[in-house]
């Protein structure tokens, strides 16, 4: 435990932001899993749609520094890809 009392102040804050990182991961893998799904389904509108959503909460992830921006960028890509494939 923290010995000074700047520590603990940095302490909450710490845990403050894990579970708010946390929460925001595991929103956007569960966006994913979903559209992945409409991918294997072959549902190009309901993915684009999807995607759309995906797209905002990923790069407002990235602003916040959960996630990194080019890596929210490539994500969001290949799954564009992957959603334009579909005939």
């Amino acid at each position: 435990m923290p010995t000074l009392r700047a520590a603990y102040k940095a302490l909450r804050s710490d845990v403050k932001k894990r579970k708010r990182n946390e929460a925001i991961t595991s929103e956007i893998k569960t966006r994913i899993k979903k559209i992945e799904g409409l991918i294997a389904e072959n549902k190009k509108d309901e993915a684009k749609q999807y995607l759309k959503v995906m797209t905002s909460r990923y790069m407002s992830a990235a602003s916040k520094g959960v996630v990194r921006k080019k890596t929210a960028s490539r994500k969001i890509s290949r799954l564009a890809k992957r959603i334009n494939r579909i005939k």
